[in-house]
């Protein structure tokens, strides 16, 4: 199973029709706040089922605040992490998915990728794919894989 995440599209989705064209089949997209209304769009380009939650700027939208999911064998949580501060750091959001019984638990906000695998739990952010904030302001995503032995599998991309 293939699955792409992304976060802070912010009603730009050029960058993430040219990721969906490179990344091949995806079974599931994830997006992780900041669509701006778009999420129509996103959801009728990407060929697959999408999760969309909503983020900070999706004023006035229907969107749920967060996601619970199941990948396979794996609980996640999909949230975009303002009502947690992640500006301020994960460990309020990573308390909570403890808490709830989740294995990974992603969220956006931040524009910064992120990749935390702990024993218990994966704490992961796509960073944006379209406004990005890390040195070097390359726009990212994320592809979890997982394998024929149910085994989760990580990846940062960077759209150059």
């Amino acid at each position: 199973m293939k699955v792409l995440i992304v976060s802070d599209t912010h009603g730009h989705e050029g960058n993430l029709e040219k990721v969906l064209g490179k990344v091949g089949d995806i079974q599931h997209l994830i997006h992780l706040g900041d669509v701006e209304g778009h999420e129509d769009y996103i959801e009728a380009i990407s060929g697959c089922p999408v999760h969309i939650v909503a983020g900070n700027n999706d004023f006035f939208s229907e969107l749920p605040r967060e996601e619970e999911l199941w990948l396979e064998d794996y609980h996640a949580l999909l949230t975009h992490g303002h009502y947690y501060c992640v500006s301020m750091g994960t460990s309020r959001l990573e308390e909570e998915a403890r808490a709830r019984g989740f294995q990974i638990v992603m969220y956006g906000h931040t524009h910064r990728p992120e990749l935390k695998i702990e024993e218990d739990l994966t704490v992961l952010n796509p960073g944006s794919i379209s406004y990005p904030r890390q040195w070097g302001h390359e726009p990212s995503y994320i592809l979890m894989e997982i394998d024929r032995d149910g085994e989760a599998h990580y990846t940062i991309n960077y759209l150059k």
